[in-house]
C-alpha cells in the first residue's frame, strides 16, 4: 500500500440507505485534515461525488475510518464501492479492549489524551429538536469534520502496535477487516420478503393464542390479564398453589418469568399454555407485525444492519430487524421463514449451514479419541454419544436415548449442571447428574480439556479460539461461586462458540471475492449463526454448491471433517 487516507462522512441521518451526504472530511497527515462540502441538490451532490471515484475505487490506497461500514454503506447506496485495504479503529479497539467502550471520543481520550467537539455542541441533544448536520454553520462543520478525520489517523497509529501486543493481528487483518466490505454488500443487497404471507401467519397466531387464552381462563377458573405478572402469579401460586415454596421478585410480588415457568411446566397444564401463548405473542409482535414495516419500499427487500463490534464472541449481531433472533427448533418460528423469498422467476434461494459445527469443534480441540471417531466414521454422533453413555449397541439406542444425549452433547459446551439439564429434559435431578457422570467417564479428552481450558484461564485472565481472538475473564477468581461458575461457562463456550463465529466469517469473505473474481450474478444475503443465505441465480446452481462448500469446509481446517448441508428452495423454510 503506497498512501493511507482516513475519511469520513458527514450526512443527514444514520439511515445510509435515504441519508444525504453533507461533506467527507479527509486526514493523510497528523494534526491535519481537510473537508469537502457537497451541495445540497442531489443531482449537483452526485457530481461532486463522482470526482472522488478514482480515489474510493484505487485499490492501492488503504482507507481509514471509525465504523467505517456506515461510511462505505452510505458510498454503496450513493454507486459507489470502495476499494483498497481497510483500518477500522472502532474494530481494532474491539479486539484489544473487549470490554470497554469503542466510541472514538473515548479513544481520543484514552489513547491521545484529547477530547473533540461533541457532536451534540453542533446539533444539540437528542429529541425532536436536533438540527442536522446540514444546519452547523461551515467553519464549525469544517472543524469538527476535519478534527474527526485526523484524530481517527492518530488513532490508528497508536492502535496499530496495540493488535500486535495483544496478539490480534490475525484476527484484525485476516478476518475483521476483510470482512467490513462483505457486510456493506450483503446489507446493500437486503432479501425479500413476502408481507402478505407475514400478515396471514399473523391472523393465525391471533387465533391461535385467543384459543389458547380461552383454555388458560378455563383452567384458571375464571378471566384474568395474561399479561399482568401480579394477577399471574396470584392464580398459579394463591389460587392454584402449583409450587410449595414460589420464587419471589425484589418487590415481593411471585417470580413468573420465563425460566421459573419452564421450572414448573410439569406441575400444571396451565404453565405449558402460558408458554406457549407468549412464545406466539412474542412471534407475532416481534416478527409477524414488525418484519413487513422493515420493508425498504424502493427495493422491496429488508436491508438487516450488522454489528462487528458487539458480542464478546466474536458472533455478528444484526438489527433493524434482528434476524438473527428467528427461532427455527420450533414450528411456529420455522413460519417466518416462509416469508424470506427469492428475487423472482429464475431465482432460487440457497441455505448453506455448518452442521454441528461446534461439537466438531470441541472434538477437535479436546482430541477427544471416541468423539474424533464418531465424527470421521460419519456416525450420528448423538446416538453414538447415546450408546455410550448407556452402555449399549448402537442399534438399541431409543429416540428418547438419543434426545437426551443431544441435550447433554450441546449443553457441555455450555457447562451444563445436573440442575440445568434436569429442567432442560425435565427428567429427576439424580438421572440427569448420572447422564452428565457417565458422559464425563466416557469422554475424559473432553472433561480434560474443560479442566485445562478453566485452568488457563486462571493463569492468563482470558481464553482465546483457534484463530487467536480473546475472551478476557475478569470474575474467573472471584470469591462468589456464582459470578465465578458464570466466568468457568463462558471459559469453556468462548473458544468454541468463538471459533464458529471466525470460521464463517473467513467463508464469507472468501466467497464474496469469488462472486466478485468470477462474475457471478447469485449473491451473499445474509448471515444467522452457523448458516448462509444466498439469492442463487439458477444457472450458477452446480458452480455455487461446490464454491460455497468448498469455502466453507476449508475455513479453518481442524482434525474432524466439517460437514455443510446446503438446500435450495422457493423460501428461506424450504431451502432450510
Amino acid at each position: 500500500v503506497e498512501l493511507c487516507v482516513c475519511f469520513d462522512t458527514e450526512t443527514t441521518g444514520l439511515d445510509p440507505k435515504q441519508t444525504e451526504l453533507v461533506g467527507i472530511a479527509f486526514s493523510w497527515k497528523p494534526h491535519s485534515g481537510c473537508f469537502v462540502h457537497f451541495p445540497e441538490d442531489a443531482g449537483e451532490a452526485t457530481k461532486v461525488l463522482e470526482e472522488f471515484r478514482p480515489f474510493f475505487e484505487n485499490e492501492h490506497i488503504a482507507k481509514i475510518g471509525h465504523n467505517l461500514k456506515f461510511d462505505l454503506s452510505v458510498l454503496r447506496w450513493k454507486g459507489m464501492a470502495v476499494r483498497g485495504e481497510l483500518f477500522d479503529t472502532m474494530i481494532a479497539h474491539s479486539l484489544i479492549e473487549p470490554d470497554q467502550r469503542h466510541s472514538m471520543d473515548f479513544l481520543a481520550e484514552v489513547y491521545l489524551g484529547y477530547r473533540p467537539i461533541p457532536i451534540g455542541q453542533l446539533i444539540g441533544p437528542k429529541g425532536p429538536e436536533q438540527k442536522t448536520m446540514r444546519e452547523v454553520p461551515a467553519d464549525l462543520l469544517v472543524e469538527y469534520a476535519a478534527e474527526d478525520a485526523d484524530i481517527t489517523l492518530q488513532l490508528k497509529e497508536r492502535l496499530v502496535p496495540l493488535l500486535k501486543e495483544k496478539g490480534q493481528e490475525r484476527v484484525f487483518y485476516e478476518i475483521e477487516a476483510k470482512l467490513i466490505s462483505v457486510l456493506v454488500e450483503m446489507e446493500f443487497e437486503g432479501i425479500r420478503v413476502d408481507a402478505a404471507a407475514l400478515r396471514t401467519f399473523g391472523d393465525q397466531l391471533a387465533g391461535q393464542m385467543a384459543t389458547c387464552e380461552e383454555r388458560i381462563h378455563s383452567l384458571a377458573g375464571g378471566k384474568f390479564n395474561l399479561n399482568s405478572p401480579k394477577q399471574l402469579g396470584e392464580i398459579l401460586f394463591d389460587v392454584l398453589k402449583i409450587a410449595d415454596k414460589p420464587k419471589k421478585t425484589k418487590t415481593g410480588q411471585y417470580s413468573t418469568n420465563e425460566q421459573t415457568l419452564i421450572g414448573l411446566a410439569t406441575e400444571h397444564e396451565i404453565v405449558e399454555k402460558i408458554l406457549e401463548f407468549r412464545t406466539m405473542s412474542k412471534l407475532k409482535s416481534t416478527y409477524a407485525d414488525t418484519l413487513p414495516e422493515a420493508i425498504f419500499a424502493p427495493t422491496g427487500r429488508v436491508h438487516t444492519t450488522y454489528n462487528q463490534a458487539v458480542t464478546a464472541t466474536g458472533r455478528l449481531q444484526s438489527q433493524n430487524p434482528n434476524l438473527q433472533n428467528i427461532p427455527i427448533r420450533t414450528d411456529m418460528g420455522q413460519e417466518i421463514r416462509r416469508a424470506f423469498v427469492t428475487r423472482g422467476p429464475g431465482w432460487r434461494l440457497l441455505v448453506a449451514d455448518y452442521s454441528q459445527i461446534e461439537l466438531r469443534i470441541i472434538a477437535a480441540m479436546s482430541g477427544d479419541t471416541a468423539m474424533l471417531d464418531a465424527f470421521t466414521s460419519g456416525a450420528d454422533i448423538h446416538a453414538a454419544t447415546a450408546a455410550r453413555v448407556y452402555g449399549i449397541a448402537l442399534a438399541e439406542v431409543s429416540p428418547e436415548m438419543r434426545r437426551k444425549a443431544k441435550m447433554v452433547n450441546f449443553g457441555i459446551i455450555y457447562g451444563i449442571s445436573a440442575f440445568g439439564l434436569s429442567q432442560r429434559l425435565r427428567i429427576p435431578r439424580t438421572e440427569a447428574a448420572e447422564i452428565i457422570k457417565q458422559y464425563s467417564k466416557k469422554y475424559p479428552g473432553i472433561q480434560n480439556h474443560i479442566n485445562s481450558t478453566i485452568e488457563f484461564a486462571k493463569e492468563n485472565g482470558y481464553v482465546e479460539t483457534l484463530t487467536g481472538r480473546r475472551r478476557y475473564l475478569r470474575d474467573i477468581d472471584s470469591a462468589n461461586a456464582t459470578v465465578r461458575g458464570a466466568a468457568e461457562r463462558n471459559a469453556i463456550n468462548a473458544p468454541i462458540q468463538g471459533t464458529a463465529a471466525d470460521m464463517i466469517k473467513i467463508a464469507m469473505a472468501s466467497i464474496q471475492k469469488e462472486i466478485a473474481e468470477r462474475n457471478l450474478k447469485s449473491r451473499m444475503l445474509l448471515q444467522v449463526h452457523d448458516e448462509l443465505v444466498f439469492d442463487l441465480h439458477i444457472p450458477e446452481e452446480t458452480e455455487l454448491r461446490a464454491l460455497v462448500d468448498e469455502k466453507m469446509r476449508n475455513a479453518i481446517s481442524l482434525k474432524v471433517p466439517i460437514l455443510v448441508e446446503i438446500g435450495t428452495g422457493e423460501t428461506w423454510l424450504e431451502a432450510h
